[in-house]
């Protein structure tokens, strides 16, 4: 007979949604990213099953030593924008690291979408000339919003530009900050900009390097399907990653825009958190976060819902 394993906490989005703790997540997020350019995490790169043209669905486990030990099922539908579903949905499940017993089941829709912010935002925070001041967001849908709600947690700009291929969408999302206007075009949002941040789901860049100024930092966490940004962007910056896989392995574990780069050019974000490499080193060069996501953000950010969870006895319990 097969022992019973015990149950399952169950949280829905509405659950993740009210006990994720944002500031506190970009701390984790912060501390994960170091943890896995240390060598002590176990992630395998994300492999995925293709659904012809349409889309993938994704496998992410990963764990971090006292942190979690998590496995996130995630779709990536870019054509879900005309059923009115987010293009990215997911489930994470969280594990014993000592039994392997199944602790959790949670929503992973909005944690890929506010940990993959938050995560470009802790990059920005290091990366970023110091007077950065103004803030472009290039797409204006889940990720746009996610990135306006963490970027403006990072720095205090005092102008962010939202520019989408729909600009009805920019000036719905720039109305939810007092600071934010909406632009009619990705050019117009750029130039002069000093931090500006890809959330698009383009299959060919929407951002070229002459619309750079000297010492912008670049943010792009787009391109599941294709490159987001110049190829010249790429060549003429210093290239930052969540880890060096994103060279290495070809999409979706990889980056599009990062094949055939060699893997020791390229720095980890953990790296410079730890100051074990430098981040920026002129008020001019260009700097290029290029993200592919990673199960260490997911493994940080659902451990503190799981916790918080726990604490205040929210969720559902469910028999396994």
């Amino acid at each position: 007979m097969i022992a019973a394993v015990g149950d399952l906490l169950y949280l829905s989005r509405a659950d993740v949604e009210r006990l994720l703790d944002v500031d506190a997540m970009l701390d984790a997020l912060a501390k994960a990213l170091v943890s896995l350019s240390s060598g002590v995490t176990s992630v395998p790169p994300r492999s995925a099953a293709r659904v012809g043209e349409r889309g993938l669905l994704g496998v992410m486990p990963g764990y971090i030593p006292g942190i979690a030990l998590e496995a996130k099922l995630v779709s990536v539908f870019p054509g879900n924008d005309e059923h009115g579903l987010p293009s990215h949905q997911g489930l994470i499940a969280l594990f014993d690291e000592d039994t392997g017993a199944p602790l959790a089941l949670m929503d992973g829709t909005y944690i890929t979408a506010i940990r993959t912010g938050g995560t470009a935002a802790v990059a920005a925070r290091v990366l970023a000339r110091d007077d950065a001041s103004v803030l472009a967001i290039l797409g204006a849908g889940v990720q746009g919003w996610s990135h306006l709600e963490t970027f403006t947690r990072v720095r205090d700009f005092n102008e962010i530009r939202v520019a989408s291929r729909n600009p009805e969408r920019a000036g719905d999302l720039a109305a939810h900050h007092p600071r934010a206007l909406g632009l009619p075009s990705f050019e117009d949002a750029v130039r002069g900009a000093d931090v500006i941040a890809c959330c698009t789901d383009a299959r060919e860049p929407i951002l070229q390097r002459d619309w750079l100024k000297p010492g912008a930092h670049v943010s792009s966490v787009g391109g599941t399907f294709g490159p987001e940004i110049d190829p010249a962007i790429v060549s003429g910056s210093r290239v930052f990653v969540e880890w060096r896989g994103a060279v290495s392995n070809r999409p979706p574990a990889g980056a599009h825009e990062l094949q055939g780069l060699d893997p020791e050019k390229v720095t980890e974000v953990g790296e410079v958190l730890a100051r074990t490499k430098p981040g920026r080193q002129s008020a001019t060069e260009i700097t290029l976060y290029k993200s592919t996501g990673h199960a260490v953000e997911d493994a940080a950010t659902a451990r503190l819902v799981y916790d918080r969870a726990v604490a205040q006895g929210a969720g559902t319990r469910l028999p396994l």
